[in-house]
This record gives structure tokens, C-alpha cells and sequence, in this order.
């Protein structure tokens, strides 16, 4: 599964009207789930994202046949002239990393490995 992850910051003033536009996305097929949420902001290190498109796709065909769906250009139509910033990304959910990686080359503060020996 792909998922499809957007950011959009936008002036307070114009909030509204980009949400507007880009719920017209929701509307398209191909896609498994797609929202359009705003940013809650509780997190201490950044709250400069206003809106959040997030979607899931079968596959990387899917993706494809979504952005080319004329509702997709009608959003951009309507949401570029308003927003600021976006920030797209674009990943494979089978490859996506779920748990933690063993790298010893990476010291943590705080983290001492533990050394095992087996007794014969």
C-alpha cells in the first residue's frame, strides 16, 4: 500500500477556503481512505503545518490514476493561489521500517548494550 502524505501551511485568513479546496480530493476514486485534517499543534518542536491531506492507495497505479483524475487539478486550481507552503511525500507501506533497528553503530545517551555469554 502507498500512502500519500501532504502539508500545507496557509494564512489564517485563507484557512478555510483551502480546506474547502482540497476536500474537493475527497471525492476522487482510488483511493482506499483519504482525509483532509487540520493540524491539532501539540507538538513542542513544530506547529508551522496548518492542513494535512493523507491518502491510501492499493499501489503506485492507484496514486497515478488519482492525481490524473480532473478533480485533482480542479483542488490545485483552486488551493495553490492560497497556500504557502507544501510538503509531499510518498511511500511504500510493505518496505516502511516497523520496529526498531538494531545499529550498533549508533550510540544512544544513556544506552548500554548488554553483552551475553553462553555457557557450554
Amino acid at each position: 500500500m502507498i500512502r500519500h502524505i501532504v502539508f500545507f501551511t496557509v494564512q489564517e485568513e485563507h484557512l478555510q477556503e483551502v480546506k474547502a479546496g482540497l476536500s474537493i480530493l475527497t471525492g476522487i476514486p482510488h483511493a482506499r481512505l483519504l482525509e483532509i485534517g487540520t493540524n491539532v499543534k501539540t507538538d513542542q518542536l513544530g506547529t508551522e503545518i496548518d492542513l494535512v491531506v493523507y491518502g491510501e492507495f492499493d499501489d503506485e497505479a492507484a496514486l497515478a490514476a488519482y492525481k490524473a483524475h480532473p478533480d485533482y487539478q480542479l483542488s490545485i486550481d483552486r488551493v495553490r493561489p492560497l497556500r504557502e507552503k507544501r510538503i509531499a511525500a510518498d511511500y511504500d507501506s510493505r518496505a516502511a521500517v516497523k520496529a526498531a533497528l538494531n545499529c550498533p553503530s549508533i550510540q544512544l545517551p544513556g544506552y548500554i548494550p548488554l553483552k551475553f555469554q553462553m555457557d557450554d
